[in-house]
């Protein structure tokens, strides 16, 4: 049975990612910063599921560095087959207006955390010449979004740091992909309830992803089918990277 590190696996994608590994018959550890209670409750709630599996909240805040190297430093020495990025932290600012210490806390967030676990989680993998390493991106980092300069930039970042690592492993059995979704039915969404209508007019599917098809997508990425897909960017975003941006 294999065991996959999911961060930010409390709540809302992260949290269906970890259902969708533990269906699939994977052991399951993942970080929360601070969603205690939803944590324990999915970690039970999967146990109750699958008595057979081994399923583990940890607690972990990627903005702390000396935390985080303290948790890398514990896992190191374990085989983890699988390591997926859920965590990250939303910035919305215009670049003119941007403060550096906001953006430096999504870049440390979403791009540093992820280099920082993928160079302790890989070692086993590379000696067990087999490894699945995913980042969940976004459709921000391939197309330009008035208000999400660093938040861009932080996906972007992954994008071009799991090419290189995907080139770096790929004969040692690991493969490095990024997906990168559009916009998702989550909490994370709540504050742009008023424009949601308008927003979802210019998708071409009418709709937001629903989590689950985010997690399907992830899980699928840690099966043996998935072994040849590495180096690659998987917008799952209902068409929105299809189109041309200007509307009649």
């Amino acid at each position: 049975m294999t065991r996959i590190l999911v961060t930010g696996g409390a709540k809302g994608v992260g949290a269906e990612i970890v259902r969708a590994l533990a269906a699939a018959g994977h052991d399951v550890d993942f970080t929360y910063r601070s969603s205690t209670g939803q944590a324990l409750a999915l970690a039970a709630e999967i146990g109750a599921a699958h008595p057979g599996q081994a399923v583990r909240a940890l607690p972990l805040d990627l903005a702390d560095k000396t935390a985080l190297d303290t948790f890398c430093e514990t896992v190191e020495g374990d085989s983890y087959f699988g390591f997926i990025h859920n965590a990250g932290q939303p910035y919305d600012s215009l670049a003119a207006m941007m403060v550096q210490d906001k953006a430096e806390a999504t870049m440390q967030v979403n791009f540093w955390a992820f280099t920082r676990l993928a160079k302790s989680l890989m070692r086993g993998m590379l000696r067990a010449r087999s490894g699945r390493i995913v980042a969940i991106g976004s459709v921000a980092a391939l197309r330009g979004n008035p208000g999400n300069a660093a938040y861009a930039a932080s996906k972007g970042a992954l994008i071009s740091y799991a090419n290189t690592l995907a080139v770096e492993t790929g004969k040692r059995g690991v493969t490095v992909n990024v997906i990168a979704p559009g916009f998702i039915d989550t909490d994370m969404m709540a504050p742009y309830a008023a424009y949601r209508e308008k927003m979802e007019s210019q998708i071409p599917a009418g709709r937001f992803a629903k989590p689950e098809e985010i997690a399907g997508l992830a899980a699928f990425l840690m099966s043996p089918p998935a072994a040849y897909i590495t180096g690659t960017v998987l917008p799952i975003d209902g068409g929105l990277t299809a189109q041309l941006g200007v509307h009649r």
